[in-house]
């Protein structure tokens, strides 16, 4: 399972999930779907808007969890 830990970055820039969303230009329902792990799939484009907000990599905010399924 890909777990998303948004939440964790946001924190450590110090950002909110509004200040994320005006930055990257999708809404904050969208934001608080990812942050919260109920995404089902997230595009590339909105990735890497992310990444550049955040000033990180895409690892940095998602990772791999095999003992859930």
């Amino acid at each position: 399972m890909i777990r998303v830990t948004l939440d964790v970055m946001l924190a450590k820039r110090k950002m909110s999930v509004t200040e994320l969303s005006e930055q990257v230009g999708i809404t904050m329902a969208n934001i608080s779907i990812l942050k919260n792990g109920r995404a089902k799939a997230i595009r590339f484009e909105t990735l890497d808007a992310i990444c550049r907000a955040l000033d990180c990599q895409p690892g940095d905010i998602l990772s791999f969890d095999k003992t859930i399924s």
